[in-house]
Order: C-alpha cells, then structure tokens, then sequence
C-alpha cells in the first residue's frame, strides 16, 4: 500500500505537506539552529514524532488484542542532532511511561516492550542513530 504526501515549501524555510488519503494538512519550519523561526515541526522534529506515534500505535494493537487499557500512555522522545561528519539525527531516545497498574504480568511487560522494538519506523532508523526504548512502569 502506497501513500501520497505533497509538500510545498512556502518561503522562509516553511513547507506544507497534504496527507493525500485525509487531505490533513501539516506546516514545517527549519530550527532556529538552522536558519529557520522555529514556529512549527521541522522535518527532523518529525522524525521523532514519527518514532513515538509509531511506538504507541504498536502498543495499542497488542493492548486491544489482550484488552489492556493503556489510555494515558506516554512516550518521550529525546532528539540529538550532531553535526558531523554532515548535519544529521544522531539519537532518538524513547522513554515509554506506563502505569504500573495498566499492566502488571511480565509475560506481557515482555510482550509490549518486543513489539516497540519492532515499530515500523524504528525498523527503517539507519544503525547509526542511536534509538533505544525504555520502558518505565510507575
């Protein structure tokens, strides 16, 4: 299954995406750190969001098929950027928060926690970014 994205730079460093099945729009902007105004997402930004949207979606398809309640289920995703050898994503570290409550056998702590890792878009990181997933169960 393919999905279309059309995206438009505006000016100023600013672009406009449109989901093609939803027709949703989405606005970028480029860091202060890089020229841009920082007002939006930047494309990197994105990225990590991706990561986290991601992660939780994973989660939510194994809750629904034990009934689990994960509502308030939080990720934390810590962006590094480095600069060399190019400018590029060097660590997308994940915290995921769940209560302790929601899920208290290990067999499933086990369960969730090996499905994260297999989130499609952490699959396509490239080996070089640092991108662990933490699990916290408070």
């Amino acid at each position: 299954m393919s999905v279309q994205i059309d995206v438009v730079y505006q000016g100023s460093l600013a672009c406009q995406a449109t989901h093609g099945p939803s027709g949703k729009l989405l606005v970028t902007d480029a860091p202060l750190d890089n020229g841009g105004q920082g007002q939006s997402f930047s494309p990197t930004d994105l990225v990590a969001t991706g990561l986290g949207a991601c992660i939780l979606t994973i989660l939510g398809l194994v809750a629904e098929r034990h009934q689990l309640n994960l509502d308030g289920v939080t990720v934390s995703v810590e962006k590094e950027m480095i600069q060399k050898p190019v400018r590029r994503i060097g660590a997308l570290r994940c915290q995921v928060r769940i209560p302790a409550a929601s899920v208290e056998e290990a067999d499933m702590r086990t369960r969730l926690e090996t499905a994260a890792g297999k989130c499609p878009v952490h699959a396509s990181l490239h080996p070089d970014i640092d991108a662990p997933i933490n699990f916290y169960y408070e």
